[in-house]
């Protein structure tokens, strides 16, 4: 099927799904078509349920530069070289840099350019680019693996994080990273960005 017989046929459908929720609940249609007559319109028409407190829970995990959010928990650089291999490697490379998708070390780290311009080949990677730690985590916690987003536990976040920031050359090969050695952090780029109000940090 082509783009535009793609097209045409999502939006049919939207407008035939749009035309059963109308008719939803014996309401029917004006007599000039152009809608549904207010007396026989439903006033609910039973879709989907209020979230509870569990479902509202199960998304709120986001972490904030100062640290807020942050789960227990803790992980090691070696620990995370093995997390690493065995869920991000795929997309990112052995080493992190090789790709096909985004580079997240550059080897060596460069200085990068912040003019315009930045120099042919040089990445925006964790290591000179990312403002604090917390948020690398968040990320990898909520969007990573790509194909799995959220299932790696909170140790093997905090054991991928520490690797990462290792490989960028921002704490140590022996590092182990828990809540509190996360935010103490240090990022090269901090000070390249400006706080907007809900940063705390």
């Amino acid at each position: 099927m082509s783009a535009r017989g793609r097209h045409a046929w999502i939006g049919g459908a939207a407008l035939a799904l749009a035309g059963s929720l109308a008719c939803a609940g014996g309401a029917e249609r004006t007599g000039d078509g152009t809608g549904v007559s207010d007396a026989t319109r439903p006033d609910r028409f039973g879709l989907g349920r209020p979230a509870t407190a569990a479902d509202i829970a199960a998304l709120d995990v986001d972490i904030m530069p100062d640290g807020t959010g942050l789960p227990a928990g803790r992980g090691s650089v070696a620990e995370g070289g093995r997390v690493y291999a065995a869920r991000c490697s795929v997309c990112h490379g052995p080493t992190g840099f090789e790709g096909p998708w985004a580079a997240l070390v550059a080897d060596p780290v460069p200085a990068f350019n912040w003019g315009d311009d930045p120099s042919p080949g040089t990445n925006r990677v964790i290591g000179n680019y990312w403002p604090y730690a917390t948020t690398v985590f968040d990320y990898v916690r909520r969007a990573m693996p790509h194909d799995r987003p959220g299932s790696l536990s909170d140790d093997e976040v905090y054991a991928v994080t520490a690797w990462l920031l290792s490989r960028n050359g921002i704490v140590a090969q022996d590092a182990e990273l828990d809540a509190a050695s996360l935010l103490a952090v240090q990022m090269p780029a901090r000070d390249r960005f400006v706080a907007d109000s809900v940063t705390r940090r």
